[in-house]
């Protein structure tokens, strides 16, 4: 059995969420060991990938605040979303994996915890890109698709820490709870990966985060960048 962190933070701030995602890189790079943080919004925002311009980002959306992620990808809404930042540390099988496949691994794991509340999903075979940059306008290749329509997308970055996954559900599927799908995240990673789950408050990344907000996301310029 591998054990993995299981952090339930709750409704944080925004520039404290991104924060905290990449200081859970930072920890598991660490202590090699696995961590699944999984956390919700004090209020509205939007976040865009770290190679992204931020005045085109911007004209795109409304959101405010508007932060850069320490992930890839494009801009993506957060309001009622469930979030969440998966992090491997380097070492891990799961961290040797290409792009593409740990993606799809991610995602793998998604539709089987919809499968368990009894929602069925399933992975897109191709994209239908519907709009430039923006996440959850179209989908790519191995996103999570409910109906015809994607309810799941993230980000990566991989670097000699390990693989951060950042990750959004949206729309919320109807007729099961955050609190249940968390829950059957946590059973079907028990049983497909054999994973002993520690719960968490994540108290301990709160130092690194605090620094990580003053220095980069609760600064205005740091998203202004490029």
């Amino acid at each position: 059995m591998e054990s993995w962190e299981f952090i339930e933070a709750g409704p944080v701030e925004p520039a404290f969420n991104m924060a905290s995602d990449e200081a859970l890189l930072e920890w598991v790079g660490r202590t090699g060991a696995p961590a699944l943080r999984w956390y919700a919004w004090t209020e509205a925002a939007a976040s865009f990938g770290y190679f992204q311009r931020y005045e085109e980002i911007a004209s795109w959306t409304r959101l405010r605040p508007l932060l850069r992620r320490p992930t890839g990808g494009g801009l993506v809404p957060h309001a009622a979303d469930w979030t969440y930042a998966m992090a491997i540390p380097a070492g891990h099988a799961w961290h040797a994996l290409r792009a593409p496949e740990s993606y799809e691994r991610m995602h793998q794991w998604l539709v089987r915890a919809f499968a368990a509340c009894g929602l069925p999903t399933q992975l897109a075979e191709c994209c239908e890109v519907a709009g430039p940059g923006q996440c959850f306008v179209g989908w790519e290749k191995s996103d999570v698709l409910q109906g015809g329509r994607k309810i799941a997308g993230a980000a990566q970055r991989r670097n000699r820490l390990g693989l951060l996954i950042q990750g959004s559900i949206q729309p919320i599927p109807s007729g099961v709870s955050r609190q249940t799908f968390a829950a059957a995240l946590k059973r079907t990673a028990s049983v497909d990966e054999t994973v002993q789950w520690n719960p968490s408050d994540g108290a301990f990344l709160m130092p690194r985060a605090m620094e990580l907000v003053r220095e980069r996301y609760g600064v205005d310029a740091y998203h202004r960048r490029r």
